[in-house]
């Protein structure tokens, strides 16, 4: 269906530079979707080779802990006496408008975050491994929020284009045809209606 204006020459060069700015938009948005599609996908390589990883590094964490359990009794009132995490920084960088984070972790491992009276080499690796443990998360996480977001702006982004090429420039090519129509039989009403003139007057 065209748009409900009047078949004016004013109104048909309006049209026309909002044809040529709906289909630059379409160019922009379908740029704009592939350069985020390719980000994705590099991030879902991480994502995947992490969990791979994540899943590895828990194991052995949890391995570790149960030995020190098995070492030196159940080990929580030791583990009370570490302090909780404060180190993650969360910065933002931007992908086509797109804040994807990046998160840091500004802590280091600390050995003498315990003590050594009441605790042996065995709690010494279960600490390690989920210091360790700790750090792949916080990558997997930054990593599945990158995904997460970016998919978001896909499907937005994607559906602003498809309403661009499936709507608004047809929309427009079948007002200009409509305008061009009706002008041209204007030219071709005024046209005969000189000629009757000029045959009348001669």
């Amino acid at each position: 269906m065209a748009l409900a204006v009047f078949p004016t020459k004013g109104n048909l060069i309006n049209i026309k530079r909002s044809l040529m700015l709906a289909k630059l938009g379409f160019d922009l948005m379908d740029r704009k979707r592939n350069i985020l599609v390719r980000e994705m996908m590099s991030l879902i390589d991480t994502a995947k080779s992490i969990r791979g990883e994540i899943e590895t590094i828990f194991d052995h964490a949890y391995k570790a802990l149960q030995t020190a359990n098995i070492t030196l009794g159940v080990c929580d009132s030791i583990a009370k006496g570490i302090e909780v995490e404060t180190g993650l920084e969360i910065k933002y960088r931007s992908v086509m408008g797109v804040e994807i984070p990046k998160v840091t972790l500004n802590s280091k491992f600390d050995s003498g975050a315990y003590g050594f009276s009441g605790t042996n080499s065995q709690f010494d690796i279960a600490y390690i491994c989920f210091d360790r443990a700790k750090r792949i998360s916080i990558v997997l996480a930054e990593v599945e929020n990158s995904v997460y977001r970016l998919a978001n702006e896909i499907k937005k982004t994607q559906r602003r284009a498809n309403a661009l090429k499936n709507v608004n420039i047809p929309q427009f090519e079948r007002t200009i045809k409509y305008i061009s129509d009706a002008l041209e039989e204007k030219e071709r009403e005024e046209f005969g209606r000189l000629k009757v003139i000029k045959k009348a007057k001669t």
